[in-house]
C-alpha cells in the first residue's frame, strides 16, 4: 500500500459529490506500508457524523479484473466473515475511478496489526481462515490467482540477471520441483476457492476484548486473492504468523495454534496433509520471486520501500530441508 498517485483532498471530495453519498471528504492520508496500490485513509462527515474509509486507487490490476475482489469482499462480508464491506457509488457500482484510474472505498476496520503474535492470535487467525474459505464455496466469480506458476515462470526470467550463482540454482530447481508438484494428481486432487493468498501479519488486525484479551476484527487488503487451493493459502499465512522472523523458522506452539484453529472448523483430507510441505515451499518461492521483482524492477512511488528478498530466501531454504 504505497502511493503511486497522488491525490488532494479538494480532488477526493469532488469524485465523492459527484459519484458517492458518503458526505464531504475532510481528511485524507496517504499510507505508507505495501507495495501494489495507492491506499489513504479517508474521513467524511455526513449529517455531523465524521465517517472512516480506505480508498484505494488500483495500480497494476485492471478494471475488467478488480470485479471479482470487490465482489469477494462483499459476499464475504455478508456471510459474516470480517472483512471491510466495499461502498456502492450512486450507480450501486463497487467500482469507480479517479483520475483515470479505477479506485474502491472500504470501511475501515477496527484495531491494528499484530506483528509480534502469540498463539492466541495465530488460533484465531487460523479458524477465521477456515471459515472464510468454506463461506466462499458458493461464490459464483472465479479468477486464478495472478502470482501462481505462470507468473513465477514469467517472472523468474527477468530477476536472474540480478542474483548470484546459488540463488539462480535455487530459483530454477524449485521452480522444477513446483512444476511437478503441480502436474501431479495429489496436487490436482486438493480442494480450492476463493482464497486471500496475501494473510500476512499486516493484512489482519486485532483490537481489545473488555478483559484486554486480544480480539481479532478483520482480514482486509484482499487484491491478491484469487480461486487457488484453500491448503496453499493456510501455507502463505503460516510462513509469516508462525516463525522467528529473524531466523524463518516455524515456531512449535504457534504453528499448533494455527492448524489445530483451522482444522477445527475445516478438516484437511489425506491429500492436503500430504502435499503440506510441498505447498509451505511453494509459498514461499511464490514470496521471494515477487520480492526480488520488487527489489530490483521497482516502479516510482511516494512512501514506498520494497520488502528484502532475502527473508524469503531463507525461509525457502529452511522449507526444502523439511
Amino acid at each position: 500500500m504505497a502511493v503511486f498517485t497522488h491525490l488532494t483532498l479538494e480532488e477526493v471530495n469532488a469524485w465523492l459529490k459527484q459519484s458517492y453519498e458518503l458526505g464531504d471528504a475532510i481528511e485524507l492520508k496517504g499510507i505508507a506500508s505495501g507495495i501494489e496500490n495507492s491506499n489513504f485513509f479517508l474521513s467524511t462527515q455526513k449529517d455531523g457524523q465524521r465517517n472512516e474509509y480506505v480508498l484505494t486507487v488500483f495500480e497494476r490490476l485492471t478494471a475488467e479484473q478488480l470485479p471479482f475482489y470487490l465482489e469477494l469482499v462483499e459476499h464475504l462480508a455478508k456471510k459474516g466473515i470480517a472483512v471491510p464491506a466495499p461502498a456502492k457509488d450512486k450507480a450501486g457500482s463497487l467500482l469507480g475511478f479517479i483520475n483515470g484510474k479505477p479506485a474502491a472505498i472500504m470501511d475501515k476496520l477496527e484495531g491494528g496489526p499484530e506483528l509480534s503474535p502469540a498463539a492466541l492470535h495465530c488460533s484465531q487467525v487460523g479458524a477465521m481462515l477456515a471459515q472464510m474459505h468454506l463461506a466462499g464455496q458458493d461464490f459464483r466469480m472465479q479468477q486464478p490467482n495472478l502470482r501462481s506458476l505462470p507468473w513465477w515462470k514469467e517472472t523468474i526470467p527477468l530477476v536472474l540477471p540480478h542474483i548470484n550463482e546459488s540463488q539462480k540454482e535455487l530459483l530454477s530447481s524449485e521452480l522444477a520441483a513446483q512444476e511437478e508438484f503441480f502436474n501431479s494428481a495429489t496436487y490436482k486432487s486438493l480442494p480450492a476457492g476463493p482464497s486471500h493468498c496475501d494473510l500476512f501479519r499486516d493484512n489482519v488486525l486485532f483490537k481489545k476484548n473488555t478483559d484486554q484479551s486480544p480480539l481479532l476484527s478483520g482480514f482486509f487488503d484482499f487484491y491478491f486473492a484469487g480461486t487457488d487451493k484453500w491448503l496453499f493459502d493456510l501455507a502463505v499465512t503460516t510462513n509469516d504468523w508462525c516463525i522467528d522472523l529473524p531466523s524463518g523458522e516455524l515456531q512449535t506452539d504457534r504453528l499448533d495454534a494455527m492448524l489445530s484453529a483451522y482444522k477445527a472448523k475445516r478438516a484437511l483430507s489425506a491429500d492436503e496433509e500430504a502435499a503440506w510441505p510441498m505447498m509451505l515451499r511453494a509459498a514461499a518461492l511464490r514470496f521471494w520471486i515477487s520480492r526480488l521483482w520488487d527489489f530490483y524492477l521497482p516502479r516510482d512511488a511516494e512512501l514506498l520501500t520494497p520488502h528484502d528478498p532475502t527473508h524469503f530466501e531463507r525461509i525457502l531454504r529452511l522449507r526444502r530441508k523439511g
